[in-house]
């Protein structure tokens, strides 16, 4: 069954920016999508990946290496003569990282076929690997076991995977970015994981009628004819598709004057946010939003947009202030662009 097309989902647009902006710049940091269930959260983020250009990659390698980046090669690649790297175009990964899966099938193993029947201790690659230059998908991520949750701290942090197991040891990049949906009532994510996610959006159940059933008639759709609902909206995703590519070109040319700097400033400020990480965050979001909007600069507009997705996972808890996160990013929004 073709994957429902992302130019169909109805509302939520908090989650489908953020989910657009991680595909115009993946140094923003990933998205984590909390709320109800049955609200479309998995649904978006896999219709993400018909939209993504195809990228060039080394013909053959399981790492997907940029053949135009000689630093991110992997060990194969790196040592293979410039005039033997064959490129071809690929689809962008998007790997799912099941809840029960192992260590060994997340980071890679020996391969014991070939040990076996060869002698020859040779790696397969796991689940990061695969990633690499795409998306890792994590459903239910408040539920991740926390050995899956440390190793993957590490390899968000530096990009690299470094696999030791039965007399190998080998490094490959592992450069992805980071999507995760859940359902707070399940648990919290733990705060060191939850830092490394730049963008983080709040899906609700919809409260009005009209909604309700445009959703429910576009997915009754799309189950009684999938081929037929998909073509429907061809064009929409096309749209989008482009509207994706051209961000992405744009992107080095948008600037943030002095003027944004100094209110993402001021709003991390009022908020009391820990470290600098969420200025950061609101500059290349703001920047990668003003790309898909068409501008050259970034704007007051632009932040204020982006600025509850950037920073409402990032704020202390204040037990004096019973208002939740988004409620309180509002109010400094308020204070600061008055």
């Amino acid at each position: 069954m073709p994957t429902f097309p992302f130019s169909a989902i109805v509302g939520q647009d908090e989650m489908r920016q953020a989910l657009l902006i991680a595909a115009v710049d993946p140094a923003v940091g990933g998205v984590l999508v909390f709320g109800d269930r049955g609200t479309g959260k998995s649904t978006a983020i896999r219709a993400l990946a018909a939209l993504l250009p195809p990228m060039l990659a080394v013909t053959g390698c399981p790492y997907n290496c940029d053949p135009a980046s000689p630093a991110d090669l992997c060990p194969h690649c790196a040592t293979m003569p410039g005039a033997r790297k064959k490129s071809e175009k690929k689809p962008v990964p998007v790997v799912d990282l099941p809840l029960g899966a192992t260590e060994d099938r997340v980071v890679g193993t020996l391969d014991l076929e070939r040990a076996l029947s060869a002698g020859v201790k040779a790696f397969e690659p796991g689940l990061l690997a695969r990633a690499n230059r795409g998306f890792l998908y994590i459903d239910e991520v408040n539920l991740l076991e926390d050995h899956l949750v440390d190793l993957l701290l590490d390899v968000a942090a530096s990009g690299v995977n470094t696999v030791e197991r039965e007399g190998l040891s080998l490094r490959h990049p592992a450069r992805f970015v980071l999507v995760g949906s859940g359902n707070p009532e399940e648990g919290e994510l733990r705060p060191q994981l939850l830092d490394r996610f730049g963008l983080a959006c709040e899906v609700a159940t919809p409260t009005d009628i009209a909604t309700r059933i445009a959703v429910v008639r576009a997915r009754d759709a799309y189950e009684r004819d999938p081929e037929g609902f998909c073509a429907a909206h061809a064009k929409g995703n096309a749209a989008t598709a482009k509207r994706i590519e051209a961000a992405r070109k744009r992107l080095p040319s948008v600037t943030v004057p002095d003027a944004a700097l100094e209110q993402a400033a001021r709003l991390c400020l009022a908020l009391g946010t820990d470290g600098l990480r969420g200025e950061l965050t609101l500059m290349r979001t703001a920047r990668a939003l003003a790309a898909l909007d068409g501008a050259t600069t970034v704007t007051d507009d632009h932040l204020r947009r982006i600025a509850p997705a950037a920073l409402r996972h990032r704020l202390r808890r204040n037990p004096l202030d019973e208002s939740g996160s988004t409620v309180r990013v509002e109010r400094a929004l308020a204070e600061v662009f008055a």
